[in-house]
């Protein structure tokens, strides 16, 4: 594998939505993160950690993949 750079994209704001519309707020309240973080996320400016993806999926009943996706970006 090269020295491709990956890009990490989310799910995270259609599934707050349909989760009665749970505030950005409220999701980071219940993993333990800020609201910056999750905005930050949300915007892929910053990728998670393993365990505070597997969190977020958590709270949302799904598996990771739903959540989140990596690609190459090139």
């Amino acid at each position: 594998m090269g020295k491709s750079k990956l890009k990490i994209t989310n799910n995270i704001r259609r599934l707050r939505f349909d989760a009665d519309e749970m505030t950005q707020k409220d999701l980071a309240e219940r993993v333990g993160v800020t609201r910056q973080t999750i905005v930050a996320i949300e915007n892929s400016k910053y990728s998670p950690t393993l365990e505070l993806a597997i969190l977020i999926s958590r709270v949302f009943g799904k598996p990771l993949e739903e959540v989140f996706d990596i690609t190459d970006a090139q």
